[in-house]
């Protein structure tokens, strides 16, 4: 028999066929959750701005209120900020970031509440006049039921992952049919993995929102735009509108952060922030009543050219600036579709100067560049600009602008719009896709053929000196009766033993916990993960491994890992090894955090007072004197 059958391209997975039947209904869940979060959107703009109890498609700068529209934004944050202080602070934001964290740090575990009053709370809040999109609370909401109906099952966390992700993509594709990009925004961003495991469910509910659009919102694509085939000069065109993008996203990145910091040194309650946020919308629907509400409609009136040059300025200038405030005070809110208006404004006034393509060719393709810049996605953003328009033409210039943006917001910033709150909560996420060095090897690959095994029947006095002794080769053996394993011991369970019991018990007495063996054929980061589970984990570096015999026979003691890997444990125990998460300690961040809230303090800075206290401390306790 090929010792080698059991490695392929990709690992194997026999839940696979199970995992795929839950992403399915999430799939189908997640269409639903669209349809009602953007019902509720319209219910709420009606009942705010027109005084009627109605789901009509209605945009908020029809209204007739006049200087009266500035409180309308005002009572939508207070209604929100009361909402997230007395039921879950999880709905403030605009949802990404919150599900990356509950992916890395929660255990991809989400609430019942966050999947009721994330859609709640954003549909009052935009339906009120708040400048966000329906995306990143529905990404959150499906992200929570994918969660939800995986925490019902027994399943691993990677699966959990998994659907959670599955129902976060599912919602997008919902919202704005575009199935391919959202598959894509989930490997960029949400799966931290590219794995048949977790890209196939994903997929597969993708696909299955997207059939399910068509029932409640039809099949056309949302912004349907056709341009002319861009001529060679497009490529320096597409350069200089690349540069421009990555400096908008850099720059609306680096404000809505300072404001945040503004709103951290009031001497308020952050439930109160969103009213403030909501006082400034106010103010700017009333000077340009367009920049209200979600605005796919305004979107559509950029790409095709139907505004003019100084009302694109004005509504580009009033969006920012609203949108920056309202998100900045911890409202809850969508960044995707502003992104969009505010690329598309600065491309509806670069189409006046640039040349190499029409007009209507480059509010699109900084609408995409701004959005991969921003996000840091920048293949999400290429097909998702091609699924809102399904222009085939403007392909080559998305590639090209949307590389260039995404370039210089990678040299320009440290962190993405996605990941600089997350750093602000005490963790940092390395967002580059790397090989962990143990996922290329088999245990069989690096385990001692020749054991040497202690006999169940020896003490421990005589185990102690006869393997543990100054000729000691290993640092953990395993027990053997009647070729069977029974166990592991090292020399800290030996003399722990010897120090409390008598000298004289047997080996297979010591041996206090039982060993899960595992198979040759096994990958080292498996067998690590079932060493990290047991209770004794901390104690031996060994495992028994056999090759396709029963259990007992032939064992084989594994080799360390460490050895292997040629590193360090972060190496290896890391939570998901393709893209490394560095955590503060769960048991710091918690309370720091509510001294944060409470004190108006950057969190960092806490935590930064907090490390130089300990190192205080124990320098105290070092000190000879």
């Amino acid at each position: 028999m090929n010792h080698d059958d059991h490695k392929r391209d990709f690992s194997s997975n026999a839940r696979l066929p199970g995992i795929s039947a839950l992403a399915v209904v999430i799939g189908l869940l997640a269409t639903l959750a669209a349809f009602v979060l953007l019902s509720l959107i319209h219910l709420f703009t009606n009942l705010f701005f027109f005084g009627s109890f109605s789901f009509a498609d209605r945009s908020p700068a029809l209204n007739t209120l006049g200087p009266w529209v500035v409180l309308i934004p005002i009572a939508g944050g207070l209604i929100v900020g009361f909402m997230a202080r007395y039921g879950s602070e999880k709905i403030r934001g605009h949802g990404i970031p919150e599900a990356i964290e509950a992916i890395l740090f929660g255990k991809s575990r989400m609430s019942p509440k966050v999947a009721i009053l994330k859609p709640l709370s954003s549909g009052i809040v935009i339906g009120s006049g708040g400048p966000f999109g329906a995306e990143g609370p529905i990404i959150m909401t499906g992200g929570a039921l994918g969660s939800l109906l995986a925490q019902c099952f027994k399943v691993t966390s990677a699966e959990r992952k998994t659907l959670l992700v599955a129902g976060a993509a599912a919602g997008m594709t919902a919202v704005f049919g575009t199935p391919v990009a959202a598959v894509l925004l989930a490997v960029e961003l949400l799966l931290f993995e590219w794995r048949p495991r977790s890209f196939l469910p994903v997929a597969l509910a993708c696909a299955v929102a997207g059939f399910g659009r068509a029932v409640f919102f039809g099949t056309a694509p949302l912004f349907p735009l056709q341009t002319a085939e861009p001529s060679a000069m497009s490529l320096v065109s597409c350069a200089i509108a690349g540069v421009l993008s990555g400096a908008l996203a850099s720059g609306l990145s680096s404000a809505l952060y300072k404001v945040e910091d503004l709103f951290g040194r009031l001497p308020l309650h952050w439930m109160w922030w969103p009213a403030l946020g909501g006082l400034v919308v106010g103010i700017g629907g009333f000077v340009e009543p367009r920049a209200l509400g979600v605005g796919y409609d305004v979107i559509g009136d950029l790409l095709h050219q139907h505004i003019a040059l100084q009302i694109a300025i004005a509504l580009l200038v009033v969006k920012a600036v609203i949108w920056v405030v309202a998100l900045g005070s911890g409202t809850s809110g969508g960044v995707l579709a502003p992104l969009l208006m505010l690329g598309a404004g600065l491309g509806t006034v670069l189409g006046h100067v640039l040349p190499g393509g029409e007009p209507a060719l480059w509010p699109l393709v900084c609408m995409a560049a701004t959005l991969g810049a921003t996000l840091g996605a920048p293949l999400t953003a290429i097909v998702f600009a091609f699924g809102l328009t399904h222009d085939a033409n403007a392909l080559l210039p998305l590639l090209a602008a949307t590389l260039v943006a995404h370039g210089f917001a990678t040299i320009v910033m440290k962190r993405s719009i996605m990941t600089e709150k997350i750093a602000r909560r005490g963790y940092h996420i390395y967002r580059e896709y790397g090989v962990d060095p143990l996922e290329r090897h088999y245990i069989d690959e690096v385990m001692s053929r020749t054991v040497e095994a202690i006999d169940a029947n020896v003490t421990v006095r005589d185990a102690l000196a006869t393997y543990f002794g100054t000729n000691q080769k290993r640092r953990a053996y395993p027990v053997i009766r009647n070729e069977a394993v029974l166990g592991i011991l090292d020399r800290a369970t030996l003399e722990r033993i010897r120090e409390t019991a008598d000298k004289s018990m047997a080996a297979a007495a010591a041996v206090t916990a039982e060993t899960s063996g595992s198979a040759a054929s096994d990958m080292l980061p498996d067998a690590l993960d079932m060493r990290r589970r047991r209770p004794d984990a901390g104690r031996a570096g060994h495992r028994p491994a056999a090759r396709n015999l029963p259990p007992g026979r032939d064992a084989a003691c594994r080799a360390r890992p460490r050895a292997a890997a040629g590193g360090g444990r972060s190496q290896v125990d890391a939570p998901d090894r393709h893209r490394v998460a560095q955590r503060s300690d769960q048991t710091v961040a918690r309370p720091l955090r509510r001294r944060a809230q409470t004190r108006a303090i950057p969190l960092h800075r806490l935590m930064a007072e907090r490390q130089q206290t300990a190192a205080r401390r124990a320098a105290k306790r070092n000190d000879p004197a």
